[in-house]
């Protein structure tokens, strides 16, 4: 009987944990149609998200294109005299009459008339630069890096706007810009090599400084940022043993902050209207949206570099053949001068 029992007892234990297995096996289906219905769910989110995305920077791009068109139409006008209304002038007395009689015949003599009216001042509107059209995130605010062409912006730092020596009347040179540019090596110019100009707090004036990738001990360092491009122009001409690139620097186009896309979002950061000395600048969304055209000038670009290195070493073996030529012909003159005279 105990025997009969304990089958009983172990059958009864079996279905009860088949009861649970089955209640867990239901239970973790359940669960899996759950996390399916809300992968759906987050996927249809995301779908829409995107959507609402691209729909804000199209509004984005329109309204940047509207307010620089609003911007162009509202011109100032002249402001013309507004005559009473209702009041009549008074008539001319019989001094008044004699007075217009004298005037008449100063004008009519010899004497020129003289006008009191002074030649209007035309002003002329500043063109507006052509902004080219980035990422923004979700809440309007540009993604790094910013590519434009071959200039790479990482950080456009913050305005400084006590002090101003960190502006000027055209751009602003805020702490903690970032930026890289591919130029020709100072060791091999021929070869590439990654530079990172940055905008450091210098006191009373701003710090520049350019850092080769390969030489990241030995940074060109200068008051302005035209002063460190000169010096990397200055080396670039030292590396090679003659001059293939004027050492004229062009130092806010090589850092990238004078591009108009750069210094439309350094003007929309805060603290740029206490900049005094500052002159706002007046921008427009380029329409057709292409990406800027390849800088041409061997200063900045490094294929452009790469061609005039090729142009002046080419250049330089003419020349070196036409004074080989020359002086084969002197030496021969020589020759033939010092056999007449024997």
């Amino acid at each position: 009987m105990s025997y009969l029992n304990a089958i009983e007892d172990m059958n009864r234990q079996t279905d009860l944990y088949k009861k649970k297995i089955s209640k867990l096996k239901r239970f973790a289906k359940d669960i899996i149609y759950e996390n399916g219905a809300l992968c759906d769910y987050i996927v249809q989110l995301q779908e829409k998200l995107l959507i609402r995305i691209q729909e804000r920077r199209f509004l984005m791009k329109k309204l940047y294109q509207h307010k620089a068109s609003a911007e162009a139409e509202c011109q100032p006008q002249a402001h013309t005299p507004k005559h009473n209304l209702g009041v009549s002038p008074p008539h001319n007395t019989g001094d008044t009459a004699k007075k217009h009689a004298a005037k008449k015949k100063l004008t009519d003599g010899n004497e020129p008339a003289k006008s009191n009216s002074k030649p209007k001042k035309t002003s002329t509107p500043k063109a507006k630069k052509i902004v080219q059209p980035i990422i923004l995130d979700m809440t309007g605010r540009p993604v790094f890096p910013i590519v434009l062409g071959g200039l790479t912006i990482h950080s456009l730092g913050e305005v400084v706007s006590d002090r101003p020596d960190y502006h000027s009347e055209e751009l602003i040179f805020p702490v903690g810009f970032c930026s890289s540019r591919m130029y020709g090596s100072l060791k091999d110019p021929e070869k590439k090599c990654v530079y990172t100009c940055k905008i450091l707090d210098g006191g009373y004036s701003p710090s520049f400084e350019i850092v080769a990738d390969n030489e990241l001990e030995y940074p060109l360092v200068g008051e302005s940022a035209s002063d460190c491009h000169t010096l990397l122009l200055h080396k670039i001409n030292l590396s090679l043993g003659f001059e293939v690139v004027s050492t004229r620097g062009r130092g806010p186009e090589f850092f990238g902050f004078s591009h108009p896309t750069i210094l439309n979002l350094i003007q929309s950061s805060p603290g740029t209207r206490k900049c005094a000395s500052y002159k706002w600048s007046r921008f427009e969304v380029s329409k057709t949206g292409e990406p800027p055209t390849e800088e041409r000038d061997a200063a900045l670009s490094y294929e452009a570099l790469q061609r005039s290195i090729v142009f002046a070493k080419s250049h330089l073996l003419t020349a070196k053949k036409e004074e080989s030529q020359e002086q084969l012909m002197s030496n021969a003159n020589t020759t033939l001068r010092d056999l007449l005279m024997s």
